[in-house]
C-alpha cells in the first residue's frame, strides 16, 4: 500500500521521531509500504516521519546491486571528511542543492529482522543515511542550506502554486 509523502509545511515533519520497541509484522509491514512509497515517488529513501509516522525507521534503495534496506532506529557513531554534491528531498519537491556533509559515516541500528547493522558508507550512501537520521531527528533538508540558499528556496516554496508541489527536482538531483 502505498502512502501520501508528507511535504514542507507538515508539523510532522520536524518531531523527533520515536525509538522503535518491538521490531515485529506490523513494522515490517510499514516498511513494506515506505518501500512502495519510495519507488513510486521515486526516490532513494523515505524516513518513516515522511509518511506520518513517528518511528525511527527509514528504507532506502541505492539502486546498485546491494537492493532495498530497512534500517530501525539508526545512530550515526563516526563522521569524517566532507563532500559537497547536489541533494534533493521527497519531502521538499522540485528542490536541489549543493550541500556539504561528512563524505563517510558509520551507522548503526537493526535490521526489519531485529538483527544488529553496522555500517560504514561513503559518498552517496554516507549522504543518505544523513539525509534518512535528519528526518528521523525533525530536521529538513532546508536546515543544512546556507542562509542564502534557505532564502532562495523559502522565496520559491512561498511563491509555488500548491498545484506544482508535486514537480520532480532537477534531473540530476537525488531525492532522498
Amino acid at each position: 500500500m502505498s502512502h501520501v509523502i508528507r511535504v514542507f509545511g507538515d508539523p510532522v515533519l520536524r518531531q523527533r521521531a520515536a525509538e522503535v520497541d518491538d521490531i515485529d509484522g506490523t513494522l515490517a509491514r510499514l516498511a513494506d509500504d515506505m518501500l512502495v512509497t519510495m519507488y513510486e515517488a521515486p526516490g532513494l529513501g523515505l524516513a518513516a516521519p515522511q509518511v506520518g509516522v513517528q518511528k525511527r525507521l527509514f528504507v532506502y534503495d541505492l539502486q546498485d546491486d546491494t537492493g532495498a534496506h530497512v534500517i530501525v532506529n539508526p545512530t550515526i557513531v563516526e563522521a569524517r571528511g566532507e563532500w559537497l554534491h547536489e541533494e534533493g528531498c521527497l519531502s521538499v519537491p522540485g528542490l536541489a542543492f549543493e550541500i556539504v556533509r561528512p563524505k563517510e559515516v558509520h551507522v548503526t541500528g537493526w535490521d526489519i529482522d531485529g538483527k544488529e547493522l553496522s555500517i560504514d558508507g561513503d559518498e552517496m550512501l554516507a549522504r543518505l543515511l544523513q539525509h534518512e537520521i535528519d528526518h528521523l531527528d525533525g530536521i529538513l533538508l532546508l536546515e543544512r542550506l546556507d542562509p542564502d540558499q534557505r532564502k532562495q528556496a523559502l522565496r520559491e516554496l512561498r511563491n509555488r502554486d500548491p498545484e506544482l508541489g508535486g514537480r520532480g527536482p532537477t534531473a540530476s538531483a537525488n531525492r532522498l
